[in-house]
């Protein structure tokens, strides 16, 4: 039974990648033009791109998992959410939005499942910088590199998984778009190596592939923008924790959605700053 919950999961999660690759090829059209920013109520920019690729992703949800409810950031942000019970799906059509419209390169397409409030399946593409991630609880995580101007062949994705800490200290993977005092102030007294600066729900990816060993985030996040890494990063053996070192769980009503403030670790047990 176990196996088939895994390979399952598995399957929904390659589906994922396929729509995600499919609306990574949309914005990276409206990437290469001239677009116009807006201001939601929150005070966050949002762009044409979000727009098209959240309907695109939208669509082809609903014909590949029709029973599936779809909490999507835009459509959230209108003040349509729909009714979801221990099974759905998390959407960021467009994450780092502030990093599309500094074309930089660093912002993903998020597609996530979660089960009983944790994530089991989810893809994370960043197109502009051609690297497609994707999990599932039971299965292990994957990485492909591939180009919006090309196929996706998932059969070359490699293996990733996160590594051993090394013996000179953690590489952190930060914030390009929201730096914080604070996190220097958690770390204290922790061996820290060097820092890779990232935006959006590339971090996650970083930790899960053994090139960065943790992610602190200190400032608000929403379930969309977490969750697909998260599932990445807990296929590859790492867990994201909040800082009382319980699991980040999601559909979180009693907080409209958002997030404590977390950590997404290279490993699963011992320290909440360092394994053990």
């Amino acid at each position: 039974m176990a196996h088939s919950f895994a390979a399952s999961r598995l399957k929904l999660a390659q589906q994922f990648a396929h729509v995600a690759f499919t609306a990574g090829g949309a914005i990276m059209a409206i990437y290469s033009q001239p677009f116009d920013v807006e201001i939601k109520a929150d005070k966050s920019p949002v762009t044409e791109a979000d727009k098209v690729a959240e309907q695109l992703i939208l669509d082809r949800l609903a014909h590949l998992a029709p029973d599936l409810p779809v909490v999507a950031e835009e459509t959230a942000a209108a003040g349509h959410i729909p009714d979801f019970g221990a099974r759905f799906v998390l959407v960021d059509p467009l994450d780092g939005t502030r990093e599309f419209i500094d074309r930089n390169g660093e912002f993903t397409v998020n597609i996530a499942l979660i089960e009983d409030r944790l994530p089991v399946a989810g893809v994370v593409f960043a197109p502009a910088r051609s690297r497609l991630f994707f999990g599932a609880a039971g299965s292990g995580a994957f990485e492909v590199a591939v180009a919006t101007t090309g196929e996706l062949d998932l059969d070359a994705a490699r293996p990733i998984s996160v590594r051993s800490i090394p013996a000179d200290g953690l590489t952190l993977a930060v914030s390009r778009s929201h730096g914080s005092p604070a996190v220097d102030d958690l770390l204290r007294g922790t061996v820290v190596a060097g820092r890779i600066s990232a935006g959006s729900s590339l971090k996650f990816c970083l930790v899960a592939a053994g090139e960065a060993d943790l992610y602190p985030r200190l400032g608000r996040t929403m379930e969309w923008d977490t969750a697909a890494g998260h599932a990445v990063l807990s296929a590859a053996g790492g867990s994201v924790v909040t800082l009382e070192g319980d699991q980040l769980t999601y559909g979180k009503r009693e907080r409209g959605l958002d997030n404590p403030h977390f950590l997404a670790r290279g490993w699963q047990d011992g320290g909440l700053l360092a394994p053990q």
